[in-house]
């Protein structure tokens, strides 16, 4: 009751008062003088939103009279009133009357135009709540939008967007043209709202009492779209509707409808074509609201480095002068994948997905230059193999698959997320602008063309790039039958006849003049990613060879006979082997009789489809990879019965399979296609059935060959265990765990989390590890798989975790793993004691079984036990620790121990997995003694250790790396007595391709458990291999240098700062061949290391083969950043020292200067992703990156100028986001396996920053660099990963827009506010003063 009393005194005062200076006709001031008066007698504050309403309630229209809106006017300026809350009431009272008061409306849209942007801060926190619930009364926010205001910049952007639509809506009422579409979300009520244009009653004569009233109700319509037109075509205006636009964009579409009402009634109304020009300006100035762009401080360079990296910088294609080195990642990437002893667990096709967006926002480029770039890098990776020699490595084929099956996959992907986000556009999906298209900067919307013309292009300016087109002499023929079937078709097209079939022209494939550009364009074509006018594409066939084309006959295909129904008999299954699959028919029908031929057809059939159908058929690749993995999990048979598995009457298929899949070759093309997952739960299943089973005798087919169940279960067993590191002991584990639990993708749980994942988000939309194009080829199964599903599996997973561990341990003698450990040292001792001195020279191996040996005879078979394999393994640790033990008492000769360990691999090929196992973790304990390498108890290296040393020192040397201290030329080499047996065992296996499954297996094991021992020991054994295999030379000298850099935190440093000088081009005068090449080729060379002729290896495949065994990884990350902020300062020294200032100070020098920094932070963050993955970039953000900010560092270089400091900051900046978007992406959705990390890092990584400049935090590097970092960080995050920011705390995005207007970068400041989300919507609306 006390306030309303004071409240009517104080109008009653403030009418008298008025009442008062408008008899004695006072100016304005005298009037401010007494509302002043008033309002301290009242102990009421500036702005006064009593004041305000009374004075509209005087006006409207009690004392509508000039006077009081001149006062009106003088208050409004003078801040005695709140502008905001006096339009809102004036609003809410005028727009409805604005027929019967005329003169009112006139007057209040003048106001509105000088005071509509007027928001003045409100300093009271009381006065500022009164506003904003006042405001909300009148024009009732909360009610017409559904929110709940609570902020004074929340209700400004309110309150502007119900003005505009107000006074459009009114001027079509009164033009005759009322809306007639409902829009609840515009703030316009169309019936029995205050707002309501219909209300008055224009029937009504009394109104009209002059020609000169109706003449200005005639005018003010037109007036109000000129005041309309002339504040949208402030910035203030933009910044208010585009966050209208982002948050609320159901309420902007209702806008954008209004405006093509407007348009689509234009030629039907005189009265529009009379305002064209004003409905011009305001569609135009409405529709720029999408396109709106801040503009950022260019006086000042931070602004300048910010506004460069926003535009395009060279128009056109030319990758070979200007953007191949933006494009690294892309070579970075593909070679990393290459890599033997890393299998990629996650499809490559989503990883090279991602990448392609990333890199074509981070390099502001075209989609035709995206194509044409990542085109250029396959190119580049199979050219590094044209002419593969023999070796434990993947070779050509899985390079091919790179750039014929996976790089067209992750392609039709990004199509088919462009129609995805054009249909959730056009339905009004997109939660925000900048969600789906674009990723933030919008270039789809700006791009002319459409992704799918960007690939046209791209295909078509291929052309030009000969030198990498050359097919290598191995897929010269399947080029040549590409360009011949485009010939033919052409030819068939002109001659009105059908176009070609599955036939091949005879004499025709080998004259055609095929290349790779052939066979990108029939991978495409098959994708369907283009169409057959490519073959119309000028100069794609020439014209020789289209009429040669017309007289070429036709030869009958293999397949066309197998799809006609012939018998699979030997000649025919061996054209099939040899010849790739062409449709998914062909496919279909191996697959049915994979499953349901003959015992004959159905081995037959495997072997068919892991031949060049997988290795080669890239048209269909990912279908084969699919139809593999399900033949590895076939169904239980229809009239099946008995107690075994089902598997044992698939043997000659699984058998057939297994061994056709396990080259290094096919195996790397299945991890390429993701499904090392996929394969690891179909061959679990396998292992444990086979190896239950207790072997009867060898199973043989009618086709001859040997199916023991021993050779199947190895065969599944050893595939499995390559798909994980089960050789590393816990401690590595841990270390290369890239920030996941222990062991990660090291361990067969992770990869079923990963398979079982994948199960659970089948049935999503979200392509997140799979092609939605594999789906037509359904899962083997829809349960998930757990490790405990498999007893005897998961009891030996457990066995062999704690034999690598801890020593043996807990066993009595009597147990029945002891006994089965007798038999099996029984018959090894038997067959040591049998062959005697007769087994020769261990080095020097004969005959026909796994290690070379003679094959078993009957008698042998007799002596070896029938028991089941898992019994087998379970025993075989305690026969190596009996038999090592007995060699390191001289009980066991080391002949003998070399001999025994064989016989056991013959046996059991599996028991090499844990022959491996054991003798790595008995390495690693080092408690066992060194053995003299002296050619009579072990094989001698001696002959070449001196000359693989000298060559690793050469390589080493070449690269400026310090190779380590080569032994003495006299002494004898020594090594661990386990590493020794080791080495001995391996040295006797055949070099067979049917052996694969072992090679891969020793191979890999053997080179990490050398690298783990003090070196020589790495030279030693490649000493030992150059002996038995000198075509290898080569690639076991390679392979040594790498165990370098596996404990050498130094020589890892100065393999990084080769990287980044062979990449950037020295900067000084050397004699290092580095020096002659720089970029791609630089830095990754032109052929691969394994042709290399010594000591010319490219430090960074040196530094790819190596980064994923170096201990400290997290070193890598200091490194990294100091050799990223050396060049970034090098580089601007070198722009800002140019003797012309004009050209020092011209934006396209420091375009050019911006562009080498941004290569050198791209290779920073590409380097330091596949060195650690997630893991190191998580300690970038969190660690490495604020440790770096606060630690003062003494400059070796003298005095650092301010732009060095400000390109250092720079730099970091852009190694920091881009690092992040390569592991997690710049859209909305991050991976799956990184979902809930994004936001965590990034937003601890901003609140150090938004702390730092709250002053609660020291800062030891330059002002110069803080400020740069800072501003850019802010700049790529806004343009390029604005999603990151919504994950961001409110608060910390205040505190660092308050430090950057401190800065006076009051834009950016904005532009981060606005892409916070509605949480910072307020925010971002009161710093719209700041807008010039």
């Amino acid at each position: 009751m006390e306030m309303a009393s004071n409240a009517t005194l104080f109008e009653e005062r403030v009418k008298e008062a008025l009442k008062r200076c408008q008899e004695r006709r006072e100016p304005p001031l005298i009037w401010a003088t007494e509302m002043v008066k008033c309002l301290d007698s009242a102990g009421l504050g500036l702005p006064s939103v009593e004041l305000g309403q009374v004075l509209v309630s005087q006006l409207c229209f009690a004392h509508n009279c000039p006077s009081m809106w001149k006062f009106l006017d003088h208050a409004l300026s003078s801040r005695l009133l709140s502008p905001l809350h006096v339009l809102s009431l004036l609003t809410s009272r005028i727009i409805p009357h604005r027929w019967s008061q005329p003169e009112a409306y006139r007057l209040y849209l003048e106001l509105l135009s000088r005071y509509a942007f007027s928001f003045h801060p409100v300093e009271p926190d009381a006065s500022k709540e009164r506003i904003i619930k006042s405001v909300d009364a009148a024009l009732q926010l909360s009610k017409t939008y559904q929110v709940h205001v609570l902020e004074l910049g929340h209700t400004m952007v309110l309150f502007f967007f119900s003005i505009v639509v107000g006074l459009l809506d009114s001027t079509l009422d009164d033009w005759g043209l009322p809306v007639t579409f409902l829009d609840r979300a515009s703030g316009v009520a169309r019936s029995g709202d205050y707002l309501n244009m219909d209300i008055d009653s224009k029937g009504n004569k009394n109104f009209k009492q002059s020609e000169h009233r109706e003449q200005m109700r005639r005018t003010n319509s037109f007036l109000a779209m000129e005041v309309l037109g002339t504040l949208m075509e402030n910035r203030k205006a933009k910044v208010l509707l585009r966050l209208v636009h982002l948050n609320m964009p159901e309420g902007f579409n209702g806008l954008l409808r209004r405006i093509q009402f407007l348009e689509a009634h234009k030629l039907a109304s005189s009265i529009l074509k009379s305002a064209n020009q004003l409905l011009v300006r305001l569609s135009a100035n409405i529709r720029g609201v999408l396109d709106f762009e801040y503009q950022l401080n260019k006086h000042q360079l931070i602004g300048m480095l910010i506004d460069i990296g926003s535009n395009k910088l060279v128009s056109g294609c030319n990758f070979e002068a200007v953007q191949s080195a933006c494009w690294v990642p892309f070579d970075i990437y593909m070679e990393n994948v290459m890599d033997v002893k890393h299998l990629p667990v996650r499809s490559t096709i989503v990883i090279l997905r991602e990448t392609i967006r990333t890199l074509q926002g981070f390099n502001r480029a075209s989609w035709q230059e995206t194509f044409l770039a990542l085109w250029l890098s396959a190119l580049r990776l199979v050219q590094r193999e044209r002419d593969p020699l023999e070796g434990p490595i993947p070779h050509l084929e899985s390079r091919l698959c790179m750039l014929l099956s996976i790089a067209p996959l992750a392609i039709t992907q990004l199509l088919e997320d462009e129609v995805n986000s054009c249909n959730s556009s056009s339905q009004g999906g997109r939660e925000y602008g900048y969600t789906e298209i674009g990723y933030g900067h919008e270039m789809d919307r700006k791009c002319h063309a459409s992704r799918k013309h960007g690939l046209i292009s791209s295909l078509q300016v291929l052309g030009h790039f000969s030198a990498l087109l050359c097919p290598p002499s191995s897929i010269a023929d399947a080029a040549n039958l590409a360009a011949a079937k485009a010939a033919g078709f052409i030819s068939n097209s002109k001659n009105g006849k059908d176009s070609l079939g599955g036939g091949s022209h005879g004499n025709t494939i080998v004259k055609s003049g095929g290349n790779m550009r052939h066979l990108i364009v029939e991978a495409c074509i098959a994708r369907k990613l283009i169409d057959t006018s490519a073959y119309f594409w000028p100069g794609y066939v020439s014209a020789s060879v289209i009429s040669m084309s017309d007289s070429s006959p036709i030869q009958g295909s293999p397949w066309s006979t197998f799809m006609e129904g012939a018998p699979l008999t030997g000649p025919l299954i061996d054209a099939l082997i040899a010849i790739p699959a062409s449709s998914l028919a062909e496919l279909e029908k191996l697959y049915h009789v994979a499953l349901n031929g003959s015992e004959e057809e159905k081995s037959a059939a495997a072997k068919i489809l892991c031949g060049a159908s997988l290795r080669r058929g890239w048209n269909i690749q990912e279908h084969v990879v699919h139809s593999m993995v399900k033949l590895l999990s076939p169904p239980i048979p229809p009239n099946f019965t008995g107690t075994r598995s089902h598997l044992i009457d698939y043997l000659p298929m699984l058998s057939a399979i297994l061994f056709g899949a396990s080259s290094i070759d096919t195996v790397h093309i299945l991890s390429l296609h993701g499904v090392v997952p996929e394969v690891a739960a179909a061959l679990m299943p396998l292992c444990e059935a086979f190896g239950s089973v207790t072997p009867t005798s060898n199973h043989k087919s009618s086709m001859g060959d040997e199916l023991s169940i021993y050779m199947v279960f190895s065969s599944a067993f050893l595939f499995l265990l390559r798909l994980w590191k089960f050789y590393k002991p816990p401690l590595e584990q841990c270390i290369s765990g890239r920030g996941r639990a222990i062991g990660s993708e090291l361990t067969l749980e992770y990869l079923l989390i990963l398979r079982n994942n994948r199960i659970a988000s089948h049935n999503s939309a979200a392509h997140d590890e799979t092609s939605s194009s594999l789906n037509r080829i359904e899962s083997t199964s829809d349960k998930p798989v757990y490790i405990d599903s498999y007893p005897k599996l998961r009891a030996w997973y457990c066995q062999n975790r704690s034999c690598i561990a801890s020593t043996l341990s807990g066993l009595c003698n009597g147990s029945p793993v002891h006994q089965v450990a007798n038999k099996i040292l029984n018959m090894i001792y038997w067959k040591m004691t049998k062959s005697g001195a007769s087994s020769g020279n261990p080095s020097t191996p004969s005959g026909s079984s796994i290690s070379g040996s003679t094959a078993s005879t009957g008698e042998d078979a007799y002596q070896r036990p029938m028991l089941p394999a898992w019994e087998v393994l379970e025993a075989v640790p305690l026969v190596l620790e009996a038999i090592l033990t007995a060699c390191a008492h001289g009980i066991l000769s080391s002949r003998d121990l070399t001999t025994g360990l064989r016989d056991l691999v013959d046996f059991l090929p599996a028991s090499l997995v844990v022959i491996i196992s054991y003798f790595s973790a008995e390495v690693s304990r080092g408690i066992w003694k060194l053995v003299p390498m002296n050619g009579k108890d072990w094989p001698s290296p001696a002959a070449n250790l001196l000359s693989v040393e000298s060559e690793i020192k050469e390589i080493l040397a070449a690269i400026g790396v310090d190779a380590p201290r080569c032994s003495p030329g006299d002494s004898t080499a020594m090594l661990p007595l386990p590493m020794a047996a080791l080495v001995s065992l391996t040295i006797t296996f055949k070099l067979d391709k049917r052996l694969e499954y072992i090679h891969a297996v020793a191979g890999t094991s053997l080179a990490n458990c050398a690298s783990s021992c003090p070196w020589p020991s790495m030279p030693i054994i490649g000493s030992l291999w150059v002996q038995k295999v000198r075509r290898w030379h080569n690639f076991i000298v390679g392979s040594c240098s790498l165990s370098v850099f596996r404990q050498d935190k130094e020589a890892v440093a100065q393999l990084l700062r080769s990287c980044f000088t062979s990449f950037l081009g020295l900067f000084h005068v050397s004699k290092s061949p580095l020096a002659s090449q720089n970029g791609v080729v630089g830095l990754l060379g032109d052929i691969n290391w394994a042709h290399c002729v010594c000591p010319s290896i490219a430090p960074g495949l040196l530094y790819l083969r190596s980064c994923r065994t170096i201990h400290n990884v997290q070193y890598v990350n200091h490194v990294i950043i100091g050799l990223v902020a050396e060049f970034a300062r090098e580089l601007a020294s070198r722009w800002a020292s140019k003797d012309s200032q004009q050209l020092k100070s011209s934006q396209s020098s420091l375009a050019l200067a911006t562009t080498k920094v941004k290569e050198v932070a791209t290779l920073g963050a590409s380097l330091l992703c596949v060195t650690g993955g997630i893991q190191l970039v998580q300690e970038l953000y969190q660690e490495t990156l604020p440790t770096w900010l606060l630690s003062t560092r003494e400059e070796k270089l003298g005095e650092v100028s301010s732009v060095s400091r400000i390109m250092e900051g720079y730099a970091m900046a852009y190694l920091l986001v881009l690092s992040g978007s390569f592991i997690w992406g710049l859209g909305a959705r991050p991976p799956s396996w990184t979902f809930s990390i994004r936001a965590r890092i990034v937003r601890t990584h901003l609140d150090f920053l938004a702390g730092v400049l709250e002053g609660n935090i020291s800062l030891g590097c330059d002002p110069a660099t803080w400020k740069s970092y800072v501003s850019c960080l802010v700049g790529l995050l806004v343009s390029l990963a604005p999603t990151w920011i919504r994950d961001v705390k409110r608060e910390t995005l205040r505190k660092l827009a308050n430090g950057l207007r401190g800065w006076h970068e009051c834009e950016l400041a904005l532009s981060l506010l606005e892409k916070g989300g509605p949480a910072t919507l307020g925010s971002a609306a009161e710093l719209v003063n700041v807008i010039n």
